[in-house]
């Protein structure tokens, strides 16, 4: 069973992987057509003042580790 934790986690990786994808100094060799579909996904992609809304108003779903907003 995924726990709240283990989701909050999931968005955060997401995001960092979906941003290194976009930027072509962290990852060199990646296609256009990858990096561009990374680019319009990042656009609605949730940001950290999102994942902190998600902590306190649904916390059996997402929560920070320690159970404090913010806290990676």
């Amino acid at each position: 069973m995924t726990t709240p934790v283990e989701r909050m986690r999931s968005l955060q990786h997401t995001r960092q992987f979906l941003e290194e994808l976009a930027d072509p100094e962290q990852t060199p060799g990646v296609p256009d057509v990858v990096r561009a579909r990374a680019r319009r996904m990042l656009r609605h992609y949730p940001e950290g003042a999102v994942l902190d809304i998600l902590d306190g108003a649904l916390p059996a779903w997402f929560r920070w580790r320690d159970g404090a907003s913010g806290e990676n």
